[in-house]
Parts: C-alpha cells; structure tokens; sequence
C-alpha cells in the first residue's frame, strides 16, 4: 500500500517515511504545500497524512481541494494544534482522523490500520494464489487456512509477487521495493534471497511444484502450481 506525507518538518518526514517502510508500506514524502498537492492529484495513494501548517500553501486548503475533486482517499492530519475548533475545521473539511503532535509512532501505524480498514471496502480484495490468501487491508496471511505470521518485510516481498502474479520480478525491483532508499546494491546483494529463503519456509514452500519460483539470472516469480 502506498501512503503520502505532506509534512514540513523533514525530519519527521523521514521519521515517519522509515517507520512505514519497516511496516511494509510504500512511502512518499512532500515538503510544502504545492507539492503535496500536486502528488495528491496526480498518483494514486491509499492514504495520506496531511499536516496543517504547510509553507505557501496549508493543508487545510489541500484537503478541501482535494474534497472539491471528488478524492476520497482517506486523511490523517498531523498538527500541533490541538483546539477543538483546529480538530472540527479539519473533520468538516473531510479529515478522516486528527492526531496531535508530538505523538508516538505506535499510535500513528495504529491510526493507519484502522483508517485503512474502514476504507477497504471492496478496494483491496484479497490476493489468492492456490491455498494462499493474504488480506492487503488487514495485513492477514493464510495457508490452507492456517494463519502464517511474516514479518514486515517478508509480508511486502510476498505482496509484491502476488501484484506481479505470474509475472518475473527481478530482485533488484524486489529490493527497491521493500527497502527503498536504504538498499545498498553493494552490501546487501543477498537480502533478498535470504527473505525470499525464510518466506518459502514460512509458506512450508518446499513441495515439489513451489508457488514462489526462481528464474535464475534474473529474480522471482509467484505462480499456480501446474
């Protein structure tokens, strides 16, 4: 899932960029006003987190611009104003949730599971592969109905394939993925083969027509057994 940052504070930005990251999300962030904006209107997200004191132009504009467009992509706003006046304003312009800084990042990816939950709806269907379902608004793995627990990364490798379902991704394309900006070519050239070793374990993948296939010299693949 793909989530926008609109934050002034690039600090917290990054701060909050990387704590998505590690929970397997895909994370954008803008600096002011205009340029959240523009990202907002032209690429898709599955939710954002908007705060209100943007330079040039506020995030309360931003949302009820994006309001104005017919957008219902779900909206966290993030703000030290903590008035009730602040909190109603931001509501009726079609916030979906407020949180006030400072807060902790608990609460946050707390506050973005339930916002996403609530907007699933028929958005995120399930992604199947033979007995495997993974739930992408819950985050849910199930193998013939057994519930497998993966860790964060692991759950974006696996998601990743199943987008790609019987298409070949290469690692490099797996990597940047799951690790973004923090993947190193030079020093972590085996990460991915090392998750993708762990999740086959997870998934006890180890039969004779596996799901997750690789196709040497160039990545991975997520296929129907035949």
């Amino acid at each position: 899932m793909r989530i926008l940052i609109v934050e002034d504070e690039v600090r917290l930005a990054r701060q909050i960029q990387a704590a998505l990251k590690e929970e397997g999300y895909t994370a954008d962030p803008a600096f002011d006003g205009p340029s959240g904006l523009e990202r907002a209107l032209l690429e898709e997200y599955d939710l954002i987190i908007l705060d209100l004191m943007l330079p040039e132009l506020s995030g309360l504009e931003i949302l009820q611009e994006l309001r104005r467009q017919k957008m219902d992509t779900p909206v966290l706003i993030l703000t030290v104003k903590n008035r009730i006046e602040d909190k109603v304003a931001g509501l009726d312009a079609g916030a979906d949730d407020y949180l006030t800084k400072p807060f902790a990042t608990a609460e946050l990816l707390a506050r973005i599971r339930s916002l996403l939950r609530r907007h699933s709806g028929t958005k995120y269907p399930l992604l199947e592969i033979a007995d495997v379902r993974v739930n992408p608004s819950t985050r849910e793995v199930f193998r013939g109905g057994r519930a497998v627990s993966l860790t964060a990364k692991e759950y974006a490798i696996l998601e990743f394939l199943l987008y790609n379902k019987n298409r070949v991704v290469s690692r490099l394309s797996i990597a940047e993925h799951v690790w973004g900006d923090h993947f190193d070519p030079f020093t972590m050239t085996n990460f991915v083969d090392v998750h993708i070793k762990n999740l086959r374990k997870k998934l006890a993948d180890d039969r004779d027509k596996k799901l997750i296939r690789t196709v040497r010299g160039v990545g991975y693949l997520i296929k129907d057994p035949l």
